[in-house]
């Protein structure tokens, strides 16, 4: 049987160059999902300021729901300092170090903020028994020992300009700046600002806690010393880390990073299992389509219908096997580009590398060659089972009425399409707008089951149309498309499927992307914004020195944060993860967020107020009690207080100022929301204030949007580098379907060419073909699309139509066009070449 096999497939390499590149294709993008999946598990920081800790102890910056993957804390979770001494008691321990951080910023002789070379002003600040943590550091001077001196890395120290023995402005935790000495300069970049460990204690305000501890061991004793600790905090919650897990604790946003790999790589996997199936399924029913004769004539000789099945699996396995070792090694690359898109779209750290194992491949590779082998059994199916004197008839046509099951199956599952595509009515939210995209690749697979009674119906009425004064070219390609419709369908629902999943997804994108820009900007009664990036966050007595300012109306200090939120959903737990804003009772002078009951004036204490879906969804409307898990982990009960519609611009959930304060990573604000009376003169006092005080940065309180893509956050350009990887790897295998397929018509139009048609008419024929085709698949293509994006724009904008480029409708039709006609008029032109009684011939 496999040497059969192989021999067919040097009979049929045209067609079959169609299933290898949708293997090819199909291989890579499980892999590079796979590699991206794997990483978001398995890939760490760099060690960094911790490498020289052997064992370091820090508390579960992750949240473990029951049945699911774990949600990153982002909040910096602390540990009592006690263990210092009690972990620095055991036997084999050289060293024990309680590190801390917090917000530390030089500043340099011009009032400028140095930027901070640790990546993060928030944590820049150490005592200096951390420096015990780090890896051969060599230090230039003296360690700090009095209240006013400081030791800085050599990246900061010369970025500012100085050296040991200078002085130099330092802000320090939302305090005011001050002169600090130099004492020394340490040679390790990105180790940051140290302060005496008294003074670092003092500053931090966080006696009795710290960020981690780090053990430093004897030669050889790093694996008995971490065995002890983790027997010694056995129940207590916290993590013993040792080699390449010790960077993660250094920077608890690390986990968040990971677990965005892990859902970026949960989200693609499903449109790109769905998509690389159909298109292997749709390429394996063409080439198998052209063997029919020989599947039937091997029935006519005595093959069983099993014989038949596995004959096409064989040679089908042959190809896969073929292209899908490229393909696995083409993911490996592609996941590389893709990291480095997510590195500089500030998805991901840059030093967080990608985790190459053979599992991708592994898995790849199964599913590759298990999509085929089901694949050609299906497509087999109906030749192998027919009788065989029934089969050869068959083999030179097609049958004659499409099935009934099939076809009423895919109008069903269009209407199922449609009727999910109501979600973005209901539901104002990312899952809602999800339901579209969703929505149009689930109608594309409808059309593909019902395309081929579509396509015959297409083809009788033009047929009907042209019967009397028609070329013949025009009258041959009315006749073809209707006596061929299930090879037409298959076609057009293919070309279909690229138009409806580029307008569907793109548009889903920028449509929530100017839905949230509405909302943000409706409901942003500030016109200034006032920062502190720099410094870590705004210093102390900033928000009253703005309050007193000339001009100035209204001022109220604006967070994030992250919350998780445990709900039943049908009467089963669910969990979800997202942003949270920070507001002060105050916030109303600065924000509209279309407060629908209750008000924000009663956010303070235990309170929180909800967006309207989530208030509908999970019965939490004013006056109940929910339960939350804070950016740290700790769980609160918090009573909503108000309920507003700007969900979408502004998070599901708003947290009081009360709320959240000793829960985030520091004390600090992030930003302050003013508006004025609209005077130039309350700008310039405002402008004024801010250059008096270092690292303060006054600018527009929604950045300025042109409404381009160029203004999107980085999960559009990450969704929308998503869609055109896909898209090509569609057009590339609809290009070499098209190309199986006309090769397949040797014999066709060598019958012709001996009925006396002359090359020009065929070639004229085979256009109007082309011109059919992709007409028909761009029509079916913007019906399948019009209703879930009309639904989409009425449900986010108002109005039933999306937000988006004009340019994509008449570049999508200009593609499709172009490459329905050179796929079509090139093996045309070959096959021409062909004396017709030789092409008849060798069939």
């Amino acid at each position: 049987m496999f040497r059969l096999a192989i021999q067919m497939v040097g009979h049929r390499v045209t067609a079959l160059i169609a299933v290898a590149c949708a293997v090819l294709g199909g291989a890579a993008l499980i892999t590079a999902t796979g590699v991206l999946a794997e990483s978001g598990l398995r890939s760490h920081l760099p060690a960094g300021r911790l490498a020289g800790a052997s064992v370091v102890v820090a508390a579960d910056q992750e949240f473990h729901p029951t049945g699911d993957l774990p949600l990153a804390l982002p909040e910096r979770r602390r540990i009592p300092a006690q263990l210092v001494g009690e972990l620095g008691e055991l036997p084999g321990v050289t060293a024990s170090v309680g590190d801390i951080g917090f917000p530390a910023a030089l500043v340099d002789a011009h009032g400028r903020v140095v930027a901070s070379s640790s990546g993060d002003p928030q944590v820049s600040g150490h005592g200096w028994s951390s420096t015990k943590l780090l890896a051969g550091a060599r230090v230039t001077g003296s360690a700090p020992t009095a209240s006013g001196e400081v030791a800085v890395d050599s990246a900061t120290a010369a970025a500012a300009g100085i050296k040991q023995g200078d002085r130099v402005q330092v802000v320090v935790n939302s305090r005011p700046a001050s002169g600090y000495r130099v004492s020394a300069v340490v040679n390790t970049p990105g180790a940051g600002v140290y302060f005496a460990d008294k003074t670092a204690v003092a500053m931090s305000g966080r006696s009795g806690r710290v960020d981690l501890v780090g053990l430093r061991t004897a030669p050889g004793a790093e694996e008995r010393v971490a065995a002890e600790v983790r027997t010694k905090l056995k129940g207590t919650g916290l993590l013993t880390v040792t080699g390449a897990e010790r960077g993660d604790t250094a920077a608890p946003g690390a986990g968040a990073s990971r677990s965005l790999l892990v859902l970026l790589a949960g989200s693609l996997s499903g449109i790109v299992l769905l998509i690389t199936g159909f298109v292997m399924a749709s390429a394996l029913a063409v080439a198998i389509g052209g063997q029919r004769r020989d599947l039937a004539l091997m029935r006519a000789v005595g093959a069983t219908p099993k014989q038949i099945r596995r004959l096409a699996a064989a040679q089908s396995t042959v190809v896969a096997a073929v292209a899908v070792a490229p393909g696995v090694g083409l993911g490996y690359l592609l996941a590389g580009q893709f990291r480095g898109l997510l590195a500089d779209r500030g998805v991901i750290p840059a030093e967080l590398p990608l985790t190459f194992s053979p599992l991708p491949a592994f898995a790849a590779i199964v599913l590759m060659l298990l999509a085929v082998q089901v694949s050609a059994r299906c497509s087999a199916w109906r030749t192998s089972r027919m009788p065989a004197t029934e089969a050869v008839a068959e083999s030179r046509s097609e049958p004659r009425n499409p099935s009934r099951a099939r076809t009423r199956i895919g109008v069903a599952v269009i209407v199922v399409a449609t009727v999910m595509s109501a979600l973005p009515l209901f539901s104002r939210t990312v899952i809602g707008a999800t339901a579209t995209s969703l929505a149009g690749i689930i109608g594309a697979i409808g059309l593909a089951m019902a395309g081929p009674a579509l396509v015959r119906g297409i083809g009788g009425a033009a047929a009907r149309v042209t019967r009397s004064g028609a070329s013949a070219p025009t009258w041959l390609a009315m006749a073809n498309l209707r006596a061929y419709a299930l090879r037409n369908a298959g076609i057009v629902s293919t070309l279909a499927m690229a138009v409806v999943f580029v307008l569907t997804y793109t548009f889903t994108q920028t449509t929530v992307l100017a839905a949230t820009a509405q909302d943000t900007s409706t409901g942003t009664l500030a016109q200034l914004r006032l920062s502190a990036q720099g410094l870590g966050g705004l210093p102390d007595g900033t928000p009253a020195a703005v309050r007193k300012t000339a001009g100035v109306k209204a001022a109220a200090p604006v967070g994030t944060t992250t919350v998780v939120w445990e709900y039943e959903q049908f009467g089963d737990p669910a969990v979800d993860s997202g942003p949270a804003t920070i507001l002060t009772p105050d916030a109303a002078g600065v924000l509209d967020l279309d407060v629908r009951d209750g008000s924000l004036s009663r956010l303070s204490g235990r309170t929180v107020a909800v967006s309207s879906d989530v208030a509908r969804t999970r019965s939490a409307t004013v006056g109940h009690t929910v339960g939350l898990v804070l950016g740290d982990g700790t769980r609160v009960d918090a009573k909503v207080v108000a309920v507003y519609g700007r969900g979408l611009g502004f998070g599901t959930v708003v947290l009081s100022h009360d709320l959240a304060a000793g829960h985030t990573t520091t004390a600090l604000d992030q930003s302050l929301l003013i508006r004025t009376d609209g005077s130039a003169k309350a700008r310039q006092n405002l402008a004024a204030l801010a250059a008096a005080r270092p690292g303060l940065t006054l600018g527009p309180a929604n950045s300025p949007s042109t409404g381009g893509l160029e203004d999107a956050p980085p999960e559009v350009w990450i969704n929308l580098a998503t869609i055109i990887v896909l898209l090509v790897y569609l057009l590339l295998s609809i290009a070499n379907k098209l190309v199986a397929a006309t090769a397949q018509r040797r014999v066709e139009l060598g019958a012709l060419r001996l009925n006396g048609t002359t090359p020009r008419q065929i070639r004229a024929m085979m256009r109007r073909e082309a011109a059919m085709t992709a007409a028909t698949a761009l029509t079916t293509a913007l019906l399948l699309s019009a209703i879930p994006l009309a639904l989409l724009g009425q449900g986010f904008l108002g109005h039933p139509w999306p937000a988006g480029p004009v340019w994509l409708l008449p570049g999508l039709a200009l593609t499709v066009t172009v490459t329905a006609f050179l796929t079509i008029e090139l093996p045309t032109r070959q096959a021409l070449r062909t004396p017709p009684a030789d092409a008849i011939r060798a069939y």
